[in-house]
């Protein structure tokens, strides 16, 4: 059964535990944190959860990048950034680390007939894939690839893509797939239909509106989501994401939110949440 989560960005209050209160009081059975700095949080962040009685549910590399860069060293201090999030995800005993290959376009050469710089960035992460893997598995995380809209990215656009790598690695089951409803709804010829394809392999829906605001907030069918999650027996996370209407979330916009997802049968896919 999938469990609604949110990013703790999106918490009201200026102290972790007072975030960490409001998702309590939410309903909110999980909270996603992101990598920067977390490996000094940890202790921190391991006594509010056990205090509200949360779960981390996973990790986010936010805008890091690196990982398909031209510059070894980069590429090098990129790895080495997905593995310490790795290490944090053990200690919280959070489910996945969520990761955007490359955020704007390739610095790589164009080495055609040999290899075009999408050519060279395909073997640079399906190296990627198969060097973290196994520390994945030993730390019982998933690593997510996470498409988005080719106006963040010129490479991996579409959850076929996150597909494809997992082939590349014989469906490693550590290396799964996040979706980001808005960024998927720009680029899917069928919002729903690729979800669907691809549920076993998708270890967190990022619940984001058409127009990068919270869910119910724009035209997105999450309805419809909610009755095809149901009918699959989605068993992933879904994070409640999106910008607040005023940039600033607060708890009874959340709760509203959280209402609309109630009427959309999502909340219905989701534990702990009343």
């Amino acid at each position: 059964m999938a469990r609604i989560a949110i990013g703790e960005r999106l918490l009201p209050g200026a102290t972790l535990d007072q975030r960490l209160g409001a998702a309590r009081e939410l309903g909110i059975a999980g909270i996603e944190f992101t990598a920067d700095g977390l490996d000094e949080r940890i202790d921190d962040i391991e006594s509010a959860l056990r205090k509200h009685g949360l779960s981390a549910c996973g990790i986010t590399m936010g805008r890091a990048g690196g990982w398909l860069s031209a510059d070894r060293d980069k590429r090098d201090r990129a790895a080495d950034l997905l593995r310490r999030a790795l290490t944090c995800a053990l200690d919280l005993e959070a489910e996945y680390v969520a990761f955007v290959p490359q955020y704007g376009e390739s610095d790589l050469p164009d080495l055609t007939p040999f290899a075009s710089p999408v050519d060279l960035q395909k073997e640079l992460l399906i190296w990627l894939l198969r060097g973290v893997s196994d520390l994945a598995e030993a730390m019982d995380a998933a690593l997510a690839l996470l498409p988005v809209n080719r106006g963040e990215s010129t490479f991996l656009t579409r959850i076929e893509g996150a597909a494809f790598f997992r082939r590349e690695v014989r469906y490693h089951p550590n290396i799964m797939i996040a979706a980001d409803t808005c960024h998927a709804s720009l680029e899917e010829a069928d919002l729903l239909a690729s979800l669907k394809t691809q549920h076993e392999a998708i270890s967190v829906i990022y619940l984001r509106d058409d127009n990068g605001r919270l869910p119910g907030q724009g035209a997105l069918p999450f309805a419809e989501l909610g009755d095809m999650l149901l009918s699959v027996d989605y068993r992933g996370w879904l994070v409640l994401a999106g910008a607040a209407a005023d940039g600033e979330s607060k708890a009874d916009e959340l709760s509203d939110c959280l209402a609309f997802l109630r009427r959309c049968k999502l909340a219905n896919c989701a534990a702990k949440l009343q």
